[in-house]
């Protein structure tokens, strides 16, 4: 289900970028790239949703509009998952764990103004938990957008190699567009 749900989100980019004026890197200016700096709130969910409360963080990502409906760009970040008081679970010293993802992010804008699509995906690294050092990221998002901001709510999934589980949270985020002079 995850490779399909993949499959198609790559599919649905493809066919917009391909569809339209394609610009080339050295056409960067403020109208098609931008810095984009925010925050983020979420729930662990799976079996970390045993162990962690709550998930806050920073993003920061950097995106090029290849075309007036399709950005991409790099994406990174520190989102700190904070631990339950449980005593059968000690991740560090009761002060829960950290995420740093580094990955490229990909965004569909039907419009100027309104819904967008996006997904991120590259590596996370993972400080302050003896169970795992981090793996592959995967995080979808829906949300709203305008010049300046970007409103979403996004599913996040690391995919683990240890035999705990993966790291799964839901959550809303908000980013601000500095644009590139």
């Amino acid at each position: 289900m995850k490779k399909l749900f993949v499959s198609f989100a790559f599919l649905l980019l493809g066919v917009c970028a391909f569809s339209q004026q394609v610009r080339e890197l050295d056409e960067i200016s403020r109208d098609n790239s931008w810095l984009k700096v925010g925050v983020n709130l979420g729930v662990p969910v799976g079996n970390y949703g045993n162990y962690s409360s709550a998930a806050m963080g920073v993003d920061l990502a950097g995106q090029f509009m290849r075309t007036d409906n399709f950005g991409l760009g790099i994406a990174t970040g520190y989102t700190r998952y904070f631990e339950k008081d449980n005593p059968d679970f000690v991740v560090n010293a009761k002060q829960g764990f950290g995420v740093i993802p580094l990955g490229l992010m990909f965004r569909y804008y039907p419009q100027p103004e309104g819904v967008f699509v996006g997904i991120d995906g590259g590596y996370s690294f993972v400080t302050g938990n003896n169970f795992t050092k981090g793996g592959a990221y995967l995080r979808p998002q829906l949300g709203y957008h305008n010049y300046e901001w970007n409103i979403f709510a996004f599913y996040n999934q690391i995919f683990e190699s240890s035999p705990i589980s993966d790291i799964q949270s839901i959550g809303v985020a908000v980013t601000y567009n500095i644009r590139f002079k």
